[in-house]
């Protein structure tokens, strides 16, 4: 070895970089923080925690995970900025030692009829390109395969500009993969006409019968009373043949009506792109059961559901179709891909098969690539999102996850704790938002927020490591080693639910008898099959309420009072109290601050930067005209009112002068959640998930039926919370109704009265029921994986 060589093998003096190993937050004040200092290590796992609603999202998402993402975007050129969504900077005084931050967070994947698992990831792109190289027989490009892609042709006249102007015949052709008939959603729909108008009246009489179609004012119904295809006057069982083609299914065409130009166009096709184009889940209820009772979803019969025109069905690899693909388990279609010798694109199968192993390894092995992204839960989307991030070489990256164990069986989270450490172990940084124990006992770093929710948090609690919190006065710390115990006693059901024959995705022709008045948790591994069992067979109809994991939507101008319809009832009492219209106490409405329009705030745009928001200085933040807050009621102005806490708004609402028992109804349903430090007029977006997830139980609450079915409501629960949970089932249960529970929780497993286990595995491992029985059976049988967790939870 040369000299040279052996210099520098010396360790080399420390360098000034080597100092920045901490992310460093002074003064953070954003929602709820209240001058928040923490300092977190870098290559490191660090988990946030503390009761929902404590700030642990303001100081993780919207502080750190925001500030590194505005620093990336400033990178960019003024112009390209102008294309990118503009962020403020964060409300804290000092931040540092921040990294290019990877976000992965709960919010669903895009609900379009034609996203899927398949376009949502690099799998399906992969996928095409394969067929398009190695499909018999060749039918194109990649782009033959897609079913987002139509077939286009085209031919005429172009002038060519080159020298002297040229007239050229051209043809255009473009071989597309979309289902003609069903234009790629795999589904058409037949429409039930008497659904749509009564026949028996003219327009002029208000014959649509659809939401919010009325004949004296609306534009919509304006333009068909007026367009001149239709006599208005005249029944619709009465008009012509060519009447009755124009008014159904008249093509696009210009009309004037009261003197203003708009398009004049048939009732369905309207319709098709108005309502029927759009996710029915994310319509506004009346309009979902508008769909649900005039619209029937069949499956396409020209593409068989699969999308795909017959020219890609054609091309096949090895007798499989890129249709047949996408419709395999992802296990098994990661299994046909290896099986595959084809050296002219090794590269591309060394990619794909990546990717698809990379699905399995954590836990959606049991998925398909056909499988539409609306589909998804809160959970499934999260880890869908984390699967790019997997095999990726970078380094000193901070990624940030909101709760990755949400829908997850306890089997499933050690597998998704040791994906959380591989990521650490590649030398990044992580950060995590987690009620979990098992999680959080496997972190490095701890930081808790609290002590309690909304106003009552914002603040460190504790910082440490997971021995520390333990031992420490936190509420986390005391609620760590939680463990429900298994009931003596059950309550004996009143009735039962019969299920027969469930076939819905993955079940096995499944026969389950539900207990009715008791307590019932369906619990398995996820992708087991236990929404397919609870949604897809129990009649969502009269007298069972259900609540879901779907997003509250909403602006930042909704707020708790009107979700639940509590401003309803607080305007009339303030109307009736003073003499005036109840209008006037809406912000949004003839009450509103004419400086704000009853926002507030005014936001000044500054182009590719971020708005600016100031306070409003008419109505200095207020949200409502001077004159509409000098009506009181019980001494209070709406103002006022807004600004309580649901706790201080109870009792307000609950005796003397304000006494609303309307309010005071809806008031006690949001305490009983848990929810009894929200402010009324908390907006909407300030929510987290486990103070959303709970206000749209508050709300539901209020619904007549005698069987709940509840869809994981722990997510998003710190410890402390589940216990509180556990009594409002109790209450509800001993009130005569009966509850049915798809949830991982092990508290809540051994709170019920009777378990249905479903599995044994996922996809087509699992759909059939494992075990029926108490809690107490299943821990002494240990014959399940849920079993076997729950025993080891119960200490048993």
């Amino acid at each position: 070895m040369s000299k040279a060589t052996r210099a520098n093998t010396q360790s080399p003096a420390p360098r000034g970089g080597d100092r920045h190993d901490l992310i460093r937050v002074h003064g953070a004040r954003v929602n709820n923080l209240k001058d928040v200092s923490v300092e977190i290590p870098k290559r490191r796992l660090t988990v946030f925690t503390g009761v929902s609603g404590s700030g642990k999202s303001s100081l993780v998402f919207d502080t750190i995970a925001a500030e590194s993402q505005r620093l990336i975007n400033e990178t960019y050129s003024a112009f390209v900025q102008g294309f990118m969504p503009t962020l403020a900077r964060p409300e804290v005084d000092v931040l540092e030692g921040l990294t290019t931050a990877i976000v992965v967070d709960q919010q669903r994947m895009g609900a379009d009829p034609r996203s899927t698992v398949g376009t949502a990831t690099d799998a399906g792109a992969m996928l095409r390109i394969l067929f398009s190289r190695l499909g018999e027989p060749h039918i194109g490009p990649p782009g033959a395969y897609a079913f987002n892609v139509p077939s286009v042709r085209a031919s005429g006249a172009i002038t060519v500009e080159r020298g002297a102007k040229t007239t050229v015949k051209a043809t255009f052709n473009r071989t597309g993969g979309m289902c003609a008939r069903c234009e790629g959603r795999g589904s058409v729909t037949d429409i039930d006409l008497t659904q749509l108008y009564d026949d028996s009246k003219s327009l002029a009489e208000g014959a649509f019968t659809i939401p919010g179609w009325k004949s004296d004012s609306q534009w919509t119904v304006q333009v068909y009373a007026q367009s001149g295809f239709v006599d208005p006057d005249k029944p619709i069982s009465r008009y012509t043949k060519k009447e009755m083609r124009d008014f159904l299914y008249g093509e696009p065409v210009k009309v004037k009506v009261n003197g203003v130009n708009l398009t004049y166009e048939g009732l369905i096709p309207k319709l098709q792109k108005s309502i029927l184009s759009k996710d029915k889940e994310a319509m506004q209820p009346h309009i979902r059961a508008f769909v649900e009772r005039a619209v029937t979803f069949t499956t396409c019969p020209e593409c068989d559901g699969t999308r795909l025109s017959e020219g890609a069905r054609s091309s096949k690899i090895e007798g499989i179709s890129i249709a047949d693909a996408c419709a395999m388990q992802i296990s098994d279609l990661a299994a046909w891909v290896r099986g595959l010798d084809a050296p002219s694109v090794a590269p591309l199968l060394d990619a794909l098969r990546q990717t698809l192993d990379s699905f399995v390894e954590i836990g959606l092995g049991y998925l398909s690539l056909d499988r539409p992204s609306g589909t998804l839960s809160g959970g499934e989307a999260q880890r869908v999102k984390m699967i790019r991030h997997l095999g990726s070489s970078l380094t000193d990256v901070t990624y940030v996850f909101d709760e990755p164990t949400i829908g997850l069986h306890p089997h499933d989270i050690q597998r998704m704790n040791a994906l959380l450490l591989r990521l650490r172990d590649k030398g990044n940084t992580v950060l995590v938002v987690e009620h979990k124990p098992e999680t959080i006992a496997i972190a490095d770093h701890v930081v808790d927020l609290g002590p309690g929710a909304g106003t009552g948090g914002g603040t460190i609690c504790f910082e440490g490591t997971v021995e520390g919190l333990r031992t420490g006065a936190t509420i986390t710390g005391r609620h760590f080693g939680d463990r429900a115990a298994v009931k003596d006693t059950v309550r004996e059901p009143t009735g039962t639910l019969e299920i027969r024959g469930a076939t819905a995705n993955n079940l096995r022709e499944v026969d389950v008898d539900v207990p009715l008045g008791v307590l019932t948790v369906v619990t398995g591994v996820a992708g087991s099959g236990k929404s397919s069992l609870v949604h897809g067979s129990i009649p969502a109809g009269e007298g069972v309420v259900s609540i879901d994991q779907g997003a509250i939507r909403g602006s930042r101008r909704s707020n708790p009072a009107t979700y639940t319809g509590l401003l309803d009832p607080i305007r009339k009492a303030f109307a009736k109290a003073n003499g005036v219209k109840p209008a006037l106490f809406s912000a949004n409405s003839e009450g509103a601050c004419p400086g704000c329009n009853g926002a507030g705030v005014v936001y000044t745009d500054l182009a590719m930067m971020a708005a600016v928001a100031t306070t409003c200085e008419e109505c200095e933040g207020k949200r409502f005209q001077a004159a509409v807050l000098e009506y009181r009621l019980g001494g209070r102005d709406i103002s006022e009112v807004l600004a309580m806490s649901v706790t201080e708004a109870e009792e307000f609402f609950g005796a003397g002068e304000a006494a609303t028992p309307a309010a005071h109804r809806i008031l006690g349903r949001l305490a009983d959640v848990g929810l009894g430090y929200l402010s009324l007029g908390q907006p909407l977006t300030t929510l987290s998930g486990g103070e959303r997830q709970r206000l749209k139980l508050a709300t539901h609450m209020a619904e007549k039926g005698g069987v709940y079915v509840l869809d994981e409501p722990t997510a998003g629960l710190h410890l402390a919370d589940v216990e509180q949970l556990l009594h409002l089932l109790d209450r509800l249960v001993d009130s005569g109704k009966s509850v049915i529970v798809v949830e991982h929780h092990q508290a809540v497993m051994a709170h019920a009265d009777w378990i249905i286990d479903l599995g044994p595995g996922a996809g087509h491992d699992g759909g059939r029921v494992v075990f029926e029985g108490t809690p107490a059976e299943l821990v002494a049988g240990r014959a399940t994986l849920t079993g076997e967790h729950l025993a080891a939870y119960v200490g048993a």
